[in-house]
């Protein structure tokens, strides 16, 4: 019997890593993905999170229809990330409205472009939806990157950051761009802000 994959257990250096700096090579992974603009805390990011996860449902959830991808295997779904960056770069980075985003989950390496027609068919069909229209299907990576585990509420993330930057100083790192990864390991529905834990990451190159 093929072993379930799980995220926490087999990728623990993407999605746990220490509450501390450190650099990290992330390889190429295949994503569902939504892009748009404006505060997380909106109807529009709400339903781009409820399409990416129906879809990512229905690719979990295939082994009991009758049409299972080739070379399927029982995995853990992926937790939610988001790469996010400034609209207007001259507005302040805490105003939310000002935010543009690609939300995105990442998929199990037997999804294929063909596959993810399907998916998106099949979904549409459960649950009508014209956010599933806006998902797309491809590959993303972060390459060298900084990253760091960061425990505690949204909003208090620029300490963390200031954290990754200083220890990227000291150790000949260069950060490349204003845009960042957050890897959302906890449900915030369900967790306290003092609790959540976030993965932040940025990509560096050598100085």
């Amino acid at each position: 019997m093929v072993r379930k994959v799980d995220y926490k257990k087999d990728d623990r250096d993407l999605y746990l890593p220490k509450a501390a700096p450190s650099i990290i090579d992330v390889p190429k992974m295949s994503y569902f993905m939504i892009s748009g603009e404006g505060d997380p805390n909106g109807e529009a990011y709400a339903r781009a999170v409820e399409a990416l996860y129906g879809l990512s449902y229905a690719v979990k959830m295939s082994y009991k229809t009758d049409n299972v991808p080739p070379g399927y295997y029982e995995y853990t779904v992926y937790p939610l990330e988001g790469v996010w960056d400034l609209v207007d770069y001259s507005k302040p980075a805490a105003d939310k409205n000002n935010l543009k985003y690609t939300i995105m989950i990442r998929q199990p390496d037997f999804v294929t472009d063909a596959w993810f027609v399907h998916f998106q068919e099949r979904a549409r069909k459960k649950k009508p939806s014209p956010w599933l229209e806006k998902v797309t299907f491809g590959e993303w990576t972060d390459g060298p990157s900084c990253q760091m585990l960061h425990i505690g509420s949204y909003d208090d993330e620029p300490g963390t950051f200031a954290q990754m930057k200083a220890y990227c100083e000291d150790n000949g790192w260069e950060r490349m761009s204003k845009t960042h990864r957050e890897i959302y390991i906890s449900d915030p529905r369900k967790t306290e802000p003092a609790k959540l834990k976030t993965v932040l990451r940025f990509a560096v190159k050598r100085r």
